[in-house]
């Protein structure tokens, strides 16, 4: 349990910060995050607070598709909009093209990482994934066609608002979906029930001892 609840916190922190990087880079950002640009832009009000106001709404949308929230939901809600501003105060706007160009890459790898890290943590997806995931499950479209759909929708209305879309908001789509797909499996915690559950046969095991529990 402490090795989940750290490493939900850690991930939460290095996704904010993440945003942070990308956002300072320039060249465009991800769909939900033009969506916050905008609306940041339209109300005045900051770039965190926006994404914890979003992440609300968001889980509003959860309650007709019968979703139940989990405690990394909840934490991802209220946390990585505050995070993100962090990152903006420590990263300074107006840098150099050259840094600017490696904080792109940077940002969308350690986003990745953060995802691996904070829903390996299995306290429940964050709020725009858990939409994704309970809208797939309650029309039965593919998830690929759930989350395309989700994400030019919230494209469209933050280029909208003036939110910014560039070459950075194609990275990202392109980038992203691979670097998680190997950074969740290397991060998630096993689960000691669902393992038990599975007995071993065959040689292996009549070699088995029990696992100590992890903490």
């Amino acid at each position: 349990m402490l090795r989940r609840v750290t490493q939900l916190l850690v991930g939460l922190f290095l996704y904010g910060f993440a945003i942070a990087l990308i956002v300072r880079a320039g060249y465009g950002v991800a769909p939900w995050d033009v969506l916050t640009q905008g609306l940041s832009r339209v109300t005045g009000l900051g770039f965190g607070l926006i994404t914890v106001l979003v992440s609300g709404v968001v889980l509003l949308l959860w309650i007709p598709i019968r979703q139940k929230p989990g405690i990394g939901t909840l934490a991802n809600a209220l946390l990585v909009g505050p995070f993100a501003d962090l990152g903006l105060w420590l990263v300074p706007a107006g840098l150099d093209p050259l840094v600017r160009a490696a904080l792109l890459p940077a940002g969308i790898l350690l986003l990745g990482i953060a995802t691996g890290l904070y829903v390996g943590a299995r306290f429940g997806p964050g709020p725009r994934d858990g939409l994704m995931t309970g809208l797939h499950a309650r029309t039965g479209a593919p998830i690929w066609v759930v989350r395309t759909g989700i994400e030019v929708t919230v494209l469209a209305v933050g280029w909208l608002l003036g939110g910014q879309v560039g070459i950075g908001t194609l990275a990202f789509a392109l980038m992203i979906g691979p670097i998680c797909g190997r950074t969740i499996p290397f991060f998630t915690v096993p689960d000691p029930a669902r393992r038990a559950a599975v007995p071993a046969t065959g040689p292996v095991a009549m070699l088995a001892t029990p696992a100590p529990p992890r903490t």
